[in-house]
């Protein structure tokens, strides 16, 4: 079985943690639904980035990660990591779904998250809740689990980063939270909460906040590692409200 280790950069409260890249987190997950169909064998390391161990530094010097290694091969940059996975690594292909109105329907997501947080005014407030709505009413109309169907693949390991970050940042900056109504989108979100591939790779909430601090978001004053909130209990609520009682999901959050 062919072997692959993934580098992410690590907490930046701790330094041992899981940090709060975005792109590290929708490889992660990528590489971790290969290896859930044994595909891969797949091993993960958090990497300091203040204190770099030095077999890291004499192989990567000051490369950030992400970083793959498939059977000894060093694969960096952003695309040539997608690009990697799609092409080489065993059943990667089926992952990258092709579908150009999906593709367009997450674009620049990120970049609305970023806008309201830097600018923190209505317009870019409005400008991400009508681009959430897009999603829920794709999702309304699909009736699918996931984005493309009830099977996941690359724009769902892409996307629900991003809604992650945009519930626990944009909650803790400017009381930003994805409109109640928007049902579809939320139960998307608690069948993605029940998934292996998306807990074992999300940062804790405090590590997403102090990304955004140290992006001079906000103060940079240094947050404990203790949890900020928890969203399992609101999410079962939330959708009880929609589809009636439906099973607990699990404290993921608690680390």
């Amino acid at each position: 079985m062919p072997a692959d280790t993934a580098y992410k950069p690590a907490s930046t409260i701790d330094g041992r943690r899981k940090g709060a890249c975005l792109f590290c987190q929708e490889y992660f997950m990528d590489l971790y639904l290969l290896a859930e169909l044994k595909t891969i064998s797949l091993k993960v390391t958090t990497v300091d980035m203040q204190k770099p161990p030095p077999d890291f530094r004499t192989n990567f010097e000051a490369t950030p990660p992400p970083i793959l290694i498939d059977n000894g091969m060093a694969v960096l940059e952003n695309e040539k990591i997608e690009r990697h996975i799609m092409k080489n690594v065993p059943g990667g292909h089926n992952l990258f779904v092709q579908d150009k109105e999906v593709a367009t329907l997450i674009e620049n997501l990120y970049s609305k998250l970023k806008l309201m947080l830097l600018k923190k005014d209505d317009p870019k407030t409005n400008n991400l809740l009508s681009h959430l709505r897009k999603i829920d009413e794709h999702l309304g109309r699909k009736k699918t689990r996931f984005l493309t169907g009830d099977t996941m693949c690359c724009f769902d390991c892409e996307l629900m980063p991003r809604l992650q970050h945009i519930r626990v940042a944009g909650k803790y900056f400017m009381d930003f939270e994805i409109p109640v109504e928007a049902s579809h989108l939320w139960r998307y979100m608690y069948h993605m909460y029940q998934l292996d591939a998306f807990t074992q790779s999300c940062p804790a909430d405090q590590d997403i906040i102090n990304h955004y601090k140290l992006q001079q978001v906000g103060v940079s004053t240094p947050l404990s590692p203790s949890l900020l909130r928890t969203v399992v209990q609101h999410i079962t609520q939330l959708l009880a409200r929609y589809w009636g009682s439906v099973s607990p999901c699990t404290g993921y959050f608690i680390k």
